[in-house]
């Protein structure tokens, strides 16, 4: 039974985990946090991303998840309201599409639970070396002690720890596209039910931020997206991002001080660029990126979940066809994905205002063919 170590514990390596398990493969996880990480924005599970979670036997349960917004109302950067729609919403597009939005730590909660008990989980800890022969690959660790392993997959995020030892620092592989996010969880202080609200500064490009709820409108998510510089992704700890976030935004009006004061309560903000990522080859030896790690799209592209899934469903199945070897398995995946990968990283690039016209999302998401 082949070893295969995964790094990362949000979509795509849980994902990969429960796939190779399957196919008879012994996949270990490893994640730097203590625990599977909550909070985080609702994502969007599409075309043929949605045949994968349904061949995973995961489709009924993903659906019930769902999101169930009514709606959305835009404001200008008084509160005005200049546009509401009750037809779709610009976090997940037509409510009356088969797409289904969830809570990221719905669906990373629901892949953890469904490997947890056949999956070996190293949490609060992380990859430090990795060493290649032709029998394996020798990992250390920051806190366990050094293993050998079949493979090892880089499945941990935009800043993938494995990509930079393997391939080197990421200033060579990421492109940033002049925005920043960032997230954090809140109570239901605006009383929203099943409705969202965004509010954008038509006199700063990029400058906004949606307000929806959650858990049964119990909670609410809010993202704030802020035009930035390379010099604004310097090291910061959360207290700094938060001072820097209340400067950038304090100018708004409607309800924007209590989104400052609620962002100031929060002990999830998460904050990072909107980058993607580019790559000559996404394999070296026996290690293989897949998903951000590889290919980060952005979530301007809102299809970053997506090429997640179905990145770890081709590498499992490409593993399964060369029954574990891994040089014609890589090879056939990247084959297979690259295209699929161009088209949905240039909704991002070519519609940075976040507005892609439906038939180019319909062409992108769908844009990509599995085997059996």
């Amino acid at each position: 039974m082949q070893t295969v170590l995964i790094s990362g514990a949000s979509v795509a390596a849980p994902a990969l985990a429960y796939l190779l398990r399957r196919h008879g493969f012994a996949p270990t996880v490893v994640e730097r946090a203590p625990a599977p990480r909550r909070g985080g924005q609702a994502i969007d599970i599409r075309g043929v991303a949605l045949e994968v979670v349904d061949r995973m036997g995961l489709g009924d349960e993903v659906r019930r998840m769902r999101t169930r917004m009514r709606g959305m109302a835009m404001l200008d950067r008084d509160g005005n309201e200049v546009m509401r729609s009750t037809e779709m919403t610009l976090s997940s597009g037509r409510l009356d599409s088969g797409d289904v939005e969830v809570l990221r730590d719905d669906l990373t909660g629901l892949l953890y639970e469904r490997t947890r008990d056949d999956v070996e989980y190293l949490f609060g800890d992380s990859v430090t070396a990795l060493a290649q022969d032709e029998r394996g690959v020798r990992v250390e660790f920051a806190d366990a002690r050094p293993r050998a392993f079949d493979l090892v997959v880089g499945a941990d995020g935009l800043h993938s720890g494995v990509r930079r030892l393997v391939f080197g620092p990421e200033e060579a592989f990421l492109r940033r596209l002049g925005t920043s996010i960032a997230i954090f969880s809140a109570d239901n202080f605006l009383g929203l039910d099943n409705w969202q609200i965004w509010l954008r500064d038509d006199t700063r490009e990029g400058l906004g931020y949606a307000v929806y709820p959650a858990r049964d409108n119990t909670e609410l998510r809010i993202t704030l997206g802020f035009p930035s510089e390379p010099a604004d992704s310097g090291a910061r700890d959360v207290e700094q991002w938060k001072r820097l976030l209340a400067e950038r935004f304090a100018h708004l009006g409607w309800e924007t001080p209590r989104v400052l004061a609620a962002m100031d309560r929060a002990t999830d903000l998460f904050c990072d660029d909107m980058a993607q990522i580019h790559m000559e080859r996404w394999s070296e030896g026996r290690v293989v990126l897949v998903g951000d790690a590889g290919y980060c799209p952005s979530p301007l592209s809102g299809q970053g979940t997506s090429l997640a899934l179905v990145g770890a469903y081709t590498l499992a199945e490409e593993l399964r066809a060369a029954e574990g070897d891994h040089r014609v398995a890589f090879a056939r995946y990247e084959e297979r994905m690259r295209p699929y990968v161009a088209l949905n990283q240039a909704l991002a690039t070519d519609h940075q205002d976040g507005q892609v016209p439906e038939e180019e999302l319909e062409r992108a998401k769908n844009a990509f063919a599995l085997h059996g």
